[in-house]
C-alpha cells in the first residue's frame, strides 16, 4: 500500500476545521484521504464537528446534543461556513473518508447511512472508543475500522484486534518502534497523527508507517521526497 496523506478535519491548518471549505480544499490539494468527526444533534442529525460542544469552533455556546440541526445551522463555523451534516460531505467531495465517531449511538446512525449508500469501500470508521468500533462492525458487515489512541502502550495492538480493527491511528508524540512492530505482528496498518513538521514526517517515514494525518496540504508534496 502506498503512503497515505490524510487531511485532518479537512485541512484545518488553512481552513475552518470540519467545514465544506476545509474538505474541498483538502481534495483540491490532492490529499489521499479526508478525516472528519461526527456527533449527533438533539434531533438525531449526523453533524460534522470535533468537540462535544460548539464553543471552540463556532460563535455559539453549549453541547451539540442539546441543539437541533436548525439551531446548529444558524451558527458561524468560521469565515461564514456552516456546520455540515455527513451526507453533505459525501456529496461535496469524492475522496475516501475517515469518519471518527465518539460513541455507539453515533455508530448506529452512521451505520444506516453507510448501508443505504454502500460506503464500505469509501469510508473507514475511526474511534478512540473500543465499544463504538465493535458496534459499527456489528451493524455494517465488511466495514473497515481503525482504533485511535493518544495514551497507549504495546497492548494497543491487542485492543485493536479484539474489536476487529484493521488499523491503528496513533499520536506520534508517544510512538515507538516497539509499538509499530507489535502492530505489524498483529497484521495492522499504522497511521501517525498529527504530522505537521518535517521532523514528524521523517519519523513516520523512518518507522515505515502507512500514512500520516496532517493539518497542512504541503505534507502531500513533501512526503514524496522524504525518506
Amino acid at each position: 500500500m502506498n503512503f497515505l496523506t490524510i487531511g485532518h478535519r479537512g485541512v484545518m491548518g488553512v481552513a475552518p476545521e470540519n467545514t465544506l471549505r476545509s474538505f474541498t480544499a483538502a481534495q483540491h490539494a490532492g490529499l489521499d484521504v479526508i478525516e472528519l468527526d461526527l456527533h449527533l444533534s438533539k434531533d438525531g442529525a449526523l453533524v460534522v464537528m470535533h468537540d462535544a460542544d460548539v464553543d471552540r469552533t463556532t460563535d455559539g455556546k453549549g453541547p451539540i446534543v442539546e441543539k437541533t440541526l436548525d439551531e446548529l445551522r444558524a451558527l458561524d463555523a468560521g469565515g461564514g461556513e456552516r456546520i455540515p451534516v455527513f451526507e453533505e460531505v459525501l456529496d461535496a467531495v469524492t475522496a475516501p473518508l475517515q469518519a471518527e465517531i465518539k460513541d455507539a449511538a453515533v455508530a448506529q446512525v452512521l451505520a444506516e447511512v453507510m448501508i443505504r449508500r454502500d460506503l464500505c469501500a469509501r469510508v473507514e470508521v475511526l474511534s478512540f472508543q473500543d465499544d463504538a468500533l465493535a458496534e459499527i462492525s456489528r451493524l455494517v458487515p465488511g466495514v473497515r475500522t481503525t482504533l485511535v489512541a493518544s495514551h497507549y502502550g504495546r497492548d494497543v495492538a491487542g485492543r485493536a484486534k479484539a474489536v476487529g480493527a484493521t488499523a491503528l491511528a496513533l499520536d506520534i508524540q508517544r510512538l515507538t518502534l516497539e509499538v509499530v512492530e507489535e502492530a505489524r505482528r498483529a497484521g495492522l496498518r499504522v497511521y501517525g497523527w498529527v504530522v505537521n513538521t518535517q521532523d514528524h514526517l521523517r519519523l513516520v517515514r523512518a518507522l515505515e508507517l502507512d500514512g500520516a494525518t496532517t493539518d497542512y496540504p504541503e505534507i502531500k508534496r513533501t512526503a514524496r521526497f522524504t525518506a
